[in-house]
């Protein structure tokens, strides 16, 4: 086990920053502790890998720093900030399984991005001007 990991984890245009170190498994977000962290479906979302490392979530403290994006993305962004950060500082292969049998993208990042606005299509980025041949 290493000392001090620093990871981080986009989604869309979310970004997370996580900090996991030896510890008694304090996990602060945005300098929140996660109990006091709200809306409850977020912060849940948060824990998931936590809840999946079983006891190995006693032993280290996580900080994460989000920022930029909304609350979902912010929150995708950061499990996945977090699994990153236990699977780097365990090296435990069989916990890596066992996050990409649960839920993929809690290792692998949504690659997905908003498409680009084109000109004259009145600020969308597909939506076209209705054509009438009659």
């Amino acid at each position: 086990m290493k000392t001090t990991i620093h990871t981080s984890g986009k989604r869309k245009q979310a970004i997370a920053r996580a900090t996991i170190r030896p510890g008694k498994g304090q996990v602060t977000v945005n300098n929140v502790a996660i109990d006091v962290f709200s809306p409850e479906l977020y912060r849940l979302r948060i824990k998931e890998p936590l809840l999946l490392a079983g006891s190995i979530r006693e032993q280290v403290d996580v900080t994460v720093k989000m920022r930029g994006g909304g609350m979902a993305s912010q929150a995708d962004a950061a499990r996945l900030a977090i699994a990153r950060g236990i699977i780097k500082f365990t090296q435990d292969e069989k916990l890596e399984d066992r996050y990409m049998k649960y839920d993929r993208t809690l290792l692998v990042a949504d690659v997905r991005r908003k498409e680009s606005a084109k000109p004259n299509r009145h600020g969308q980025a597909r939506a076209k001007r209705q054509k009438s041949y009659r």
